[in-house]
């Protein structure tokens, strides 16, 4: 082959494998393409599932929006209905300068309010952890629903994956909770705009985890109480609520154990000693409030919206008062009234918290009823 011949085919050499080498990077690029709009989709898909919890049961949106906190508490209570139904945070905030949050789920189980506990201090360190024993009394039979509400909204963290690990009921599996969309694969039918609307970000529904219920429906008369053939808790909701005794004490953070001051369901005297018992073996605060109804100054003729099981805003804020008052003759809390940024934060709060108070009065005056808040309310 000739010197000619030779050179005139070394461009087209170079060419060829310039050319393979742009049709690898253009399938590189074409497949990556492809992958991410797969994920994008599944993703999508899987968050569209999944329920938002923006209108009626709203409770399965509180756990993630501790997330979305932008100031330090110094107060954090844990619990299910017990906390999340029946104290005000803001009205803490403005009548005493206390930040404070409510990590409450429906039937939050005591091992739930552990691992939610070790969540919290990846992040900060509250001054005083509140407590519900409300909750020992549902250990025995944890039900996946109220599951899902808890646990699917928690950050994925150790905490998450052990608090998931003790909740899991019969028939529940791990992977269902890394990937929701096995558990809710079949909500197609039961999408609302709300689904659609809220696929990537949702609304803040509660007030640093208050559930506000403006509507008043007076206490009525309870069935008597039905005899236990056992009255201890069970050991493994005991065994959680040691633990998050000695975790709070290891970071020095002071312990109250409380019972709102609700009396039905019965909290049956038995119940009350044994947690008596724990609260002094353990060296901590205890207050059952229903033993200070008339203290608090509560009315259950109009403090509560349904019936005497929970209370309202009026009697929610009334607790609040009380609470705040000791809490603050009892520990070194800040007023984070004097702190310009924190006060910046809690006048948004303070906004959000009036203009849903007032939103909720408009519609009792209309209606006589609430039409776009509580359980009742048409996602």
């Amino acid at each position: 082959m000739s010197q000619d011949q030779e050179i005139s085919q070394g461009p087209d050499k170079k060419d060829s494998a310039g050319k393979t080498g742009s049709r690898r990077a253009v399938s590189l690029i074409i497949a990556f393409l492809c992958i991410a709009l797969a994920l994008f989709v599944f993703v999508f898909v899987q968050r569209l599932l999944m329920p938002k919890y923006q209108r009626g049961v709203i409770e399965g949106s509180f756990t993630e929006e501790y997330y979305k906190e932008k100031v330090p508490h110094d107060v954090i209570f844990y619990g299910d209905c017990d906390v999340y139904e029946n104290y005000s945070p803001i009205e803490l905030y403005e009548k005493y300068g206390i930040s404070s949050y409510i990590r409450g789920n429906s039937e939050q189980y005591m091992w739930q309010t552990y691992y939610m506990l070790k969540d919290t201090l990846r992040t900060e360190t509250p001054k005083v952890v509140v407590i519900s024993v409300h909750g020992l009394q549902s250990g025995t039979k944890p039900k996946e629903a109220y599951n899902r509400m808890t646990l699917d909204g928690m950050a994925w963290t150790p905490d998450k994956v052990n608090a998931i690990r003790e909740s899991m009921t019969e028939g529940e599996t791990f992977l269902s909770y890394v990937f929701p969309i096995l558990r809710y694969h079949d909500r197609w039918s039961e999408l609302t705009s709300s689904d659609w609307q809220h696929v990537f970000a949702k609304n803040i529904t509660s007030h640093n985890g208050y559930y506000m219920r403006c509507d008043i429906m007076p206490q009525g008369d309870f069935p008597p109480a039905i005899p236990l053939m056992d009255y201890s808790f069970d050991d493994k909701s005991m065994e959680y609520l040691a633990k998050c005794v000695d975790l709070c004490k290891e970071r020095g953070i002071g312990v109250v154990l409380v019972h709102a001051p609700i009396v039905y369901p019965t909290w049956y005297d038995e119940w009350d000693e044994q947690v008596k018992d724990f609260a002094a073996q353990h060296d901590v605060t205890y207050f059952n409030y229903i033993e200070h109804i008339d203290d608090i100054g509560l009315d259950m003729s109009r403090d509560t919206y349904d019936a005497g099981l929970h209370l309202n805003i009026y009697g929610a804020e009334k607790l609040s008062d009380y609470i705040g008052q000791w809490l603050c003759a009892n520990y070194d809390l800040r007023d984070m009234r004097q702190d310009d940024k924190v006060s910046a934060v809690y006048q948004e709060k303070i906004r959000f918290y009036e203009a849903m108070r007032d939103d909720q009065l408009s519609e009792i005056e209309q209606y006589g009823q609430l039409v776009n808040y509580g359980a009742n309310a048409i996602e």
